[in-house]
Formats: C-alpha cells, structure tokens, sequence
C-alpha cells in the first residue's frame, strides 16, 4: 500500500527541500508514493545472491566464516576453602575488611566481632 509523501515546508532543511516542499504544496508537482512493503520484499530478494542458494555458496559461507585460529577446549577448575575452624583467622579477616580510619566509617567493633564469633559456634 503505497503512502503519499507530505513534505512541511516550516520542515525543510535545506533551500532546495522547500522549494520542493512548496510546489508540492501549490499543487505544481504531484506528492511522490512510497511502497514501504514492496521496497522491503524486493530488499529480500536483493538480500540473498543465486549463488548463496546453491551448495556451492553454502560451502563458500562455511569457509567464509569457519575459525581460523584453535580454540582451546574449557577445563572446569573446582576451588574449595578449606575450614581452618581457628577463630583467629576470621578476626584477622574481620580486621582487614574493616577498614582503616581514612575509609569509611563503620560501625562494627572487636565486641561485635567477638559476639559475632561466639554464636557463629557450633552447637555441643
């Protein structure tokens, strides 16, 4: 379904656009059509060549994109903590997320930590 087009001559960017836009609106010209779908089903047709329908053009598009370089297979890498269970090693942790004076200001103290650490044992 072709559309008419319906220049604005207030629109015009250019001298020659309202120009243009003006004897169009006079009625001198006739407003030009514009067929969205057919220009865009005959982009289609222009967007596969004859020879990308054939198998010779598959073959092509193969080589065309195949890798050029090895890939290196994945190797899955299993990282597991091992549990001291020594409460010093959380406090030295604690101590080094903390922060120091000039960062932030926060409020978690040594008493906090020590709470924190007394019920975080478990249960006998």
């Amino acid at each position: 379904m072709p559309d008419e087009v319906k220049p604005n001559v207030a629109e015009a960017s250019t001298q020659d656009a309202q120009l243009a836009a003006e004897s169009i609106a006079s009625g001198e010209e006739k407003a030009p059509t514009v067929d969205f779908e057919g220009d865009y089903k005959a982009a289609q047709q222009y967007s596969i060549s004859d020879v990308d329908r054939t198998a010779e053009g598959e073959a092509a598009a193969e080589t065309a994109t195949a890798p050029k370089f090895e890939v290196s297979k994945q190797e899955e890498t299993k990282t597991q903590a091992q549990p001291t269970g020594n409460p010093d090693d959380y406090m030295n942790m604690a101590k080094d997320v903390g922060g120091a004076a000039n960062q932030g200001v926060s409020n978690v103290s040594d008493d906090l930590i020590q709470e924190a650490l007394k019920k975080g044992q478990p249960g006998k």
